[in-house]
């Protein structure tokens, strides 16, 4: 896949990269070494001055650098500012709390005095460069997500960024640089996905991330395990929203619209399965179907677009078969289910029901704004639905009964369980998955120290 920009919205090539050469990867790699040898001894408080200058340079950029996420991947311009803003949050919330995160720990004192010690603590200490390997669905949040608490902990950052990003991944790099960072504390690689085995390979690449697809996350995982690295892999979901019979089905229904479309459908987090209790089914299915079908689709740069195109045509194609497939094995279409006529990579919010076990939109991740419709009897079907699946990202129910809250934190296979909301990642949560979704944590404190070396200093009486 070249590196280049792609206007989704017109299929128009607007700008092209080359790759970088072996010498400037190598160049770059020595550069993230000795950075990292200085910028380790840095205090908190300096690195918080500096992240929240960055903070402050992307509050001054939010329109800019909105219009050429849009540009780039085609989400409605007023979603990317949002994200942008988000980014900024995540940078002061970090910057505010990093200290304390990574604070040294003290075991008890018995424990202590039985060990024959007369002091020990747990220190958090960096672990040199982090290989991230990023998404384009969310250019700047899956990256901020990472960068803030590495930078934080004194790690430095090497971006591979998917290619069809290339202005966002060069952006991140200059804010750090202009916010006052080192030049080698956060690099952009603008390379292929076929450079990266190599990259990570490399034992100056002390440990990798990555968010993206299971294949992605296979090959990196095979390569770090092999070289003994420590990995955070975040990769697809297909995520169950559930409505039982106590629920507020209206306020229930007008979610699950923003919950299946936001970003053009285009997240691992988003709601893709929608379990709904037989009692209410037909009053959620009716409301939800009015939602979806008045989305306006359209231009991303139009404030008032609630769906953009799809990323690529290929993403296009890719969940068009999806559901030609379901509809041949007897899914029914409530809503969409084609392609508008024009240019760009565009397609209908769409609503599939009657779902089989055989079909493919029922094991597989549809990436854009496609739901599909179940029927449960009771509690215990939802959950069997909910669960047969390979994938574990997060989960959504609504109920107002807390027994019932109970049983679907206990029972649900996901790396969340949101209750009378949507998923949505924030600072102070942990986020990830389980199952095909990957493994490790990103945000909160749990994040933080997924990239740390958990040193105990242990000194004798």
């Amino acid at each position: 896949m070249p590196i280049a920009t792609v206007n989704p919205a017109n299929g128009e090539t607007l700008k092209t990269y080359e790759a970088m050469g072996e010498e400037e990867i190598e160049r770059r790699l020595q550069l993230a070494e000795a950075t990292f040898r200085t910028y380790r001894t840095t205090s908190f408080d300096e690195r918080a001055a500096l992240l929240r200058r960055a903070a402050d340079l992307l509050d001054e950029d939010q329109r800019s650098i909105a219009q050429v996420m849009t540009t780039e991947m085609g989400k409605p311009v007023k979603q990317a500012r949002a994200e942008a803003a988000k980014c900024a949050k995540a940078m002061r919330w970090y910057a505010d709390r990093a200290a304390d995160l990574l604070a040294d720990e003290e075991p008890d004192a018995a424990d202590v005095k039985d060990s024959g010690a007369s002091r020990a603590v747990v220190r958090y200490r960096p672990l040199g460069p982090v290989l991230a390997v990023m998404p384009w669905n969310f250019p700047l949040w899956q990256v901020v997500r990472f960068a803030a608490p590495a930078l934080m902990a004194g790690n430095v950052g090497l971006l591979k960024h998917a290619s069809n990003v290339p202005q966002t991944a060069l952006y991140l790099e200059d804010l750090f640089h202009r916010a006052g960072f080192t030049e080698g504390c956060f690099q952009t690689l603008l390379i292929g996905s076929g450079a990266v085995d190599e990259i990570l390979r490399d034992e100056r690449v002390k440990a990798a991330t990555l968010t993206g697809s299971e294949p992605a996350g296979r090959a990196v995982a095979s390569t770090a395990g092999e070289m003994i690295k420590k990995t955070v892999l975040e990769l697809g979901g297909s995520d169950p929203y559930i409505v039982m019979p106590s629920a507020d089905v209206d306020r229930a229904a007008e979610v699950a619209v923003t919950a299946r479309v936001q970003n053009n459908g285009q997240s691992c987090i988003a709601a893709k399965r929608f379990i709904v209790h037989t009692d209410v089914y037909d009053a959620f299915a009716e409301r939800f179907t009015e939602g979806m079908k008045a989305l306006k689709v359209g231009d991303p740069m139009e404030e008032g677009t609630d769906v953009g195109p799809l990323a690529s045509e290929q993403g296009r194609k890719d969940l068009e078969e999806l559901v030609d497939d379901a509809v041949r094995g007897g899914a029914t279409v409530l809503c969409g289910g084609e392609r508008p006529e024009g240019p760009g990579w565009y397609y209908q919010p769409t609503i599939l029901s009657g779902i089989g076990r055989e079909m493919r939109i029922h094991r597989e991740e549809a990436f854009g704004p496609v739901a599909t419709l179940y029927r449960a009897a009771d509690l215990d079907e939802a959950v069997l639905i909910a669960n047969d699946s390979l994938f574990g990202l997060s989960s959504n129910v609504w109920t107002r009964d807390e027994a019932e809250v109970d049983r679907f934190a206990r029972d649900l296979e996901a790396g969340g369980v949101y209750v009378n909301g949507m998923t949505a990642s924030h600072p102070a949560f942990p986020f990830g998955g389980v199952k095909r979704s990957g493994y490790g944590r990103e945000l909160s404190g749990h994040g933080i120290r997924e990239f740390c070396n958990i040193t105990t200093v242990w000194q004798g009486a």
